[in-house]
């Protein structure tokens, strides 16, 4: 019988992989309590420093799946296809995405997160809209998931409880980044949501978590990797977080433009992720429809507002706004936007009350920032580029601190070059030699 001891010393020296009766090992002993936090603690650090081959990281993403239990979509007459993002500044692409792939006729079961740091979490967005409720249990999902065909929905505790466990490790031990943790985290829950196919959104720059676009198209083959291994089609877009998607950040406000892109209205950068999103999803899941006629046509925006009304909000509600509203980034000259920085307007919209520092820290639903003018807008001298929201006017100095850099904004005497906001697919075919390795 393997001892816990020993597996770290294995890992720490880089003596050979972990077996995966090693590793099933492993997850019991520490769901009985037999092995230590402080010494999973310590495995980590060695595999934050070591890393996992395939193996290991297969029955590491395997014994995750299995510590807890796993939705039965079969029942659903639609096939199923979700979205993960992996987060950043003015990323409301899901509550447009799922309703949008639900209206092409898939089922869309989307398990989000909250926010922490600059980046926004959806179920956060979605708590501005009254009534609006994230937890639903396990009926309630499939039966939601059966009637409007796209839910948004906090992943239940029986999901991956493991994952619970080791990232609340991960983020007090500074093993965070840590690319097949990071991998298995997100891919252990998604692949216990019972979807058949899921589309990655892979973040890169400023405003990402991996601002690298090689580690993040090396975090996304991974990804892709292990939903392969575990039967779900899976495809990842890594796609540019340089500038905000789309011009507003902060809860209700990205509601508000969402509303607006499902009616027809959204930004070009927005609409374009979105599209190539939904066309993806909608090639897994083996349908043909058109996701730009679907709004058109207002069949999107209806299954919205269905979506919405499923879980108790009122799409029709007006949504809260911030009491206090300031002009922010004074242009010094006239000229033309060149660049945006996302991570620091994602930090003034957190320091504005929309994000947390703490996972059990509220949030503002009213706070953000709405940018007025985006890289390829020209600005006369004197004009504010952002505007400040917030409740509570004592946070408007920490958020202009935040904005108060010669990197945040430039302005030029021509427009910047267009660049497509996909920076790559990555499929299946793309890590065959990584499945089954």
């Amino acid at each position: 019988m393997p001892d816990v001891v020993s597996l770290i010393r294995v890992k720490r020296d880089s003596v050979r992989p972990l077996t995966d009766a090693e590793i099933a090992w492993l997850f019991a002993a520490y769901a009985d309590n037999a092995v230590a936090d402080e010494q999973m603690a310590a495995l980590l650090m060695a595999i934050y420093f070591n890393g996992l081959d395939a193996g290991e990281l297969r029955a590491w993403t395997t014994e995750m799946i299995a510590s807890g239990e796993t939705l039965d979509l079969s029942r659903l007459t639609r096939p199923t296809v979700d979205k993960h993002s992996t987060g950043g500044v003015g990323d409301k692409v899901s509550l447009i995405l799922a309703p949008l792939v639900a209206s092409c006729g898939a089922a869309v079961p989307q398990l989000s997160g909250r926010g922490l740091g600059h980046t926004g979490g959806t179920l956060d967005k979605l708590e501005s809209i009254p009534g609006w409720r994230a937890s639903l249990s396990n009926e309630e999902l499939t039966s939601a998931l059966g009637q409007a065909g796209a839910v948004i929905a906090a992943a239940g505790a029986g999901l991956a409880p493991a994952d619970r466990r080791l990232y609340a490790l991960r983020d007090v031990t500074g093993t965070v980044e840590s690319i097949p943790l990071i991998a298995s985290s997100i891919m252990s829950k998604k692949i216990a949501e019972g979807t058949s196919a899921l589309v990655l959104d892979v973040k890169t720059g400023s405003g990402a978590f991996m601002k690298d676009r090689e580690k993040a198209e090396q975090l996304a083959r991974t990804m892709v990797g292990l939903g392969e291994e575990h039967r779900v089609r899976t495809r990842a877009l890594v796609t540019r977080m340089d500038t905000p998607l789309g011009r507003a950040v902060g809860n209700a406000l990205e509601v508000e433009e969402a509303v607006r892109a499902l009616t027809g209205d959204g930004p070009d950068d927005l609409m374009e992720v979105t599209f190539a999103l939904a066309e993806h999803m909608l090639q897994l899941a083996g349908l043909s429809a058109d996701p730009r006629e679907a709004i058109a046509s207002g069949r999107a925006f209806d299954t919205y507002k269905h979506m919405i009304r499923t879980q108790g909000g009122d799409p029709d509600a007006p949504l809260p706004a911030a009491r206090y509203v300031r002009g922010a980034l004074i242009a010094p000259e006239s000229g033309w936007i060149t660049r945006l920085d996302a991570l620091a307007v994602g930090v003034a919209a957190w320091r504005l009350g929309a994000g947390r520092a703490r996972k059990e820290d509220d949030v503002s639903h009213t706070a953000g920032v709405r940018c007025l003018a985006k890289p390829g807008d020209y600005v006369e001298r004197g004009q504010p580029i952002l505007e400040l929201h917030t409740d509570d006017p004592a946070r408007f100095a920490p958020a202009a601190e935040a904005l108060d850099t010669s990197a945040t904004f430039t302005i030029g005497t021509a427009p910047p070059p267009t660049a497509p906001m996909v920076v790559s697919v990555i499929s299946a075919a793309d890590v065959a030699d990584q499945v089954g390795a």
